[in-house]
């Protein structure tokens, strides 16, 4: 309970930034246009929107998904080389972020074999159930 009032006011919060970004985004499109500038707010707002969506997520199946958290990864590395210039940023910079993207599409593509989990698993349920299990076990053999 008190883990979802927490992300519930991470959820209000974060809609609020997007708000502001969203502002921000408008007025950065007035005359003189920087495409930079506008290009790094539009990035940013769809990190803010996938991050909202991991929320939401997590408070309808109280799991993080993998692919939506691996997708905000990726977006955030491309948004830094758009924004800095692929042209700006040191060879071994750009090295290891196309080292860091093909390990998150690596993870992409690993998620889809891994069978899925928390579909109506209960692991309190089934721990306390385990050991009622074998106290009941313990029970008989002193009988």
């Amino acid at each position: 309970m008190v883990q979802d009032l927490i992300v519930v006011s991470l959820c209000i919060g974060l809609f609020c930034v997007m708000v502001i970004q969203l502002r921000a985004m408008f007025i950065s499109l007035l005359p003189p246009l920087n495409f930079r500038a506008v290009t790094a707010d539009i990035l940013f707002l769809l990190i803010l929107v996938e991050l909202f969506r991991l929320l939401i997520i997590y408070l309808q199946e109280q799991r993080v998904s993998i692919g939506v958290a691996v997708e905000v990864a990726i977006v955030s590395v491309l948004r830094e080389v758009i924004v800095r210039g692929v042209l700006e940023v040191p060879w071994s910079q750009i090295l290891a972020a196309c080292a860091f993207l093909m390990v998150m599409a690596l993870l992409l593509v690993v998620r889809v074999w891994l069978p899925p989990t928390f579909v109506g698993i209960d692991p309190e349920r089934r721990v306390a159930r385990k050991q009622a299990e074998s106290l009941e076990s313990l029970a008989m053999i002193d009988h």
